[in-house]
C-alpha cells in the first residue's frame, strides 16, 4: 500500500463483504481459505512459513527508501516486525532495493528468534559478481549466515528470456544454495511474459507474483495470470502472493475478502502484504480469518 492510499485505509475497511462468490478463473470448488497464521510449505522446499507474510518494501521511491521507513521512525518500523511476530506471523519479505534488512536484524537482536522464521530477500543486480557480492552483504545486514528464501527482483517487461539472458546470476544463487548461504531461490515477477517461463524452469524453486481478482497493479487479466500459476503449482514451486490488495487501492482494499478468496483458490502457499502500523496489520489478519 502506499501512503496517500494507507492514510484512509482503516477508515474504508468497515463494511466487508462477508462471502465472496466464485471469481474468474477460480477452481471448481470453493478452497478452505488459511487463517494468517496456519503453517504452510513453499512447494517441495521443505521450508516452512505462515500464510500471512509482512512485506516491507512498500512503494520504495528509491533505491533503499520505503514509504516504510519514511511514514515511521526507526523504532517503530521494528516495533510493528515485533508486533507481526507476536501475533504469529514468521514470514517476512525484504529486498536489497528496500532498505529493510537493518530493521529486520535489529528485531531478531531485540525478540525475534532466527530460528522461528522465514526471511525471505531478493537481489536487484544481474551481474553475477554483483549478486554475489550482493548476497554476502545481505547477510551481513541481516546477521544471519543463511537466508530462507533469494529471489531475482522484478524481472520485468525486456527480460522475458530470462532463463537464458539471467543465468549466470541464476548459477551464483545455486553455488550459494548448494553451500547452504541460502535454502531456496527464484524471482518475482512483473511480467506475464516472464512468469509464463516459470513451470517450465527447473531452476525456479519459489516465484513471487501478481494476484488479485480485480486486475490492479497485475501483469495481465485475472483469468490469464491464475492459469499460470495453477502450473506453476502443479510444478511443485513455492507459490507466493503479492498486491493481494493491489497496493492498497480502496476498490481493493474495501473487497479484500474476495482478493483472499480468489488467492486461496488458486492455491498460493503463502502471501505478503506491506503495513504501515500495527493497527493495520491487526485489522487485516481480522478479516483473513475464516468465521468460526
Amino acid at each position: 500500500m502506499n501512503d496517500m492510499d494507507r492514510r484512509g485505509f482503516l477508515k474504508g475497511t468497515a463494511g466487508a463483504l462477508a462471502a465472496a462468490a466464485m471469481m474468474p478463473g477460480a477452481r471448481g470448488e470453493a478452497a478452505a481459505l488459511p487463517r494468517p497464521t496456519d503453517m504452510r510449505t513453499l512447494g517441495k522446499t521443505g521450508i516452512s512459513c505462515t500464510y500471512l507474510g509482512v512485506g516491507t518494501g512498500v512503494r520504495g521511491s528509491a533505491p533503499g527508501i520505503t514509504s516504510q521507513s519514511m511514514a515511521m521512525s526507526g523504532s517503530e518500523y521494528v516495533g510493528m516486525l515485533e508486533h507481526a511476530y507476536r501475533q504469529g506471523i514468521r514470514y517476512f519479505d525484504m529486498a536489497d532495493r528496500y532498505g529493510s534488512h537493518h530493521y529486520m536484524s535489529e528485531a531478531m537482536r531485540r525478540s525475534i528468534p532466527r530460528d522461528e522464521v522465514m526471511l525471505l530477500s531478493k537481489v536487484w543486480s544481474r551481474e553475477p559478481e554483483a549478486v554475489r557480492r550482493d548476497l554476502e552483504r545481505m547477510r551481513g545486514e541481516l546477521s544471519t549466515d543463511r537466508i530462507d528464501v533469494v529471489l531475482m527482483h522484478c524481472v520485468r517487461n525486456g527480460e522475458e528470456n530470462w532463463p537464458e539472458t539471467l543465468r549466470g546470476a541464476m548459477d551464483v544463487l545455486a553455488e550459494a544454495k548448494a553451500k547452504g548461504h541460502i535454502r531456496a531461490h527464484g524471482l518475482s515477477c512483473h511480467s506475464l511474459q516472464a512468469l509464463e517461463r516459470v513451470p517450465d524452469e527447473p531452476w525456479v524453486d519459489v516465484v513471487l507474483a501478481r494476484i488479485n481478482p480485480f486486475g490492479v497493479n497485475m501483469d495481465g487479466p485475472p483469468e490469464a495470470v491464475a492459469g499460470i500459476l495453477r502450473r506453476v503449482r502443479a510444478a511443485g514451486k513455492g507459490l507466493l502472493g503479492m498486491k493481494i490488495l493491489g497496493e492498497g487501492k480502496p476498490e481493493v482494499v474495501a473487497k479484500m475478502e474476495e482478493s483472499f478468496r480468489f488467492a486461496a483458490e488458486i492455491g498460493v502457499d503463502a502471501m505478503t502484504i506491506g503495513f504501515i502500523g500495527t493497527a493495520q496489520m491487526d485489522e487485516v489478519m481480522g478479516r483473513m480469518a475464516p468465521s468460526a
